[in-house]
């Protein structure tokens, strides 16, 4: 085993290189050429790429989960979820592509997902059913993931060609009998105002199925 070389650091050092050249460029090979080290003393740490990025992940959650603990409980599940994502969405926008890391991922900590333990037993006393708590962790995860994803490629697309996302190009490429399109084009709202907006549908959405589930609809 290659002396000083241990996962916290291989870790550290792939999340700098992701945040420099972004997911493609995120190789062992470079990996092992940032840490000055050749590519099989890693594998000693990690076995391939999709180990490297499980890591990764789960660094990424590991610092979600210390940060909401900072924060306490709130008063419901919808105010822990809506914690629990925004909280997500400022990890994942720490790093270049770091939505796209978690995306396929398995964590390696048993301790980020025992912490939802305490949250089930939380919601379930408060009548919520476990199958609906569990469906409620997995869609705002998945609303976060799909949010930050856009999110960065389009800024990242942005950096590439400012003129990607014109509006005005936009609206002469749609035409002029397409009004109300043209219309919402503009009315998009900056990033933040738009993910509270859709968190809420999201949240909105778990409510109403729990109603369901407790009427037995």
């Amino acid at each position: 085993m290659t002396k000083g070389i241990t996962r916290e650091r291989i870790v550290a050092t792939a999340l700098e290189l992701l945040d420099e050249h972004g997911m493609d460029a995120l190789t062992v090979r470079a990996l092992a050429t940032a840490l000055d080290v050749r590519a099989p003393a890693l594998y000693w740490h990690v076995r391939d790429k999709q180990e490297l990025l499980d890591e990764m992940a789960t660094e990424v959650m590991r610092r979600v989960g210390i940060a909401l603990s900072t924060i306490g409980p709130g008063d419901d599940w919808r105010d822990d979820l809506r914690a629990y994502a925004r909280i997500l969405r400022s990890e994942y926008l720490e790093h270049r592509d770091g939505a796209r890391i978690f995306s396929g991922t398995r964590l390696s900590d048993p301790n980020i997902l025992q912490k939802k333990e305490v949250w089930f037993a939380r919601w379930t006393a408060a009548g919520m059913a476990l199958v609906d708590a569990d469906d409620a962790v997995d869609l705002s995860t998945a609303f976060v993931v799909g949010f930050v994803i856009e999110e960065q490629e389009r800024r990242q697309s942005s950096k590439e060609d400012p003129t990607r996302y014109s509006l005005a190009g936009r609206g002469a490429w749609l035409g002029e009998e397409f009004l109300m399109v043209r219309e919402a084009g503009h009315a998009r709202d900056d990033s933040d105002s738009r993910f509270e907006r859709q968190l809420g549908i999201v949240l909105d959405g778990i409510a109403a199925r729990m109603n369901d589930t407790a009427s037995g609809s």
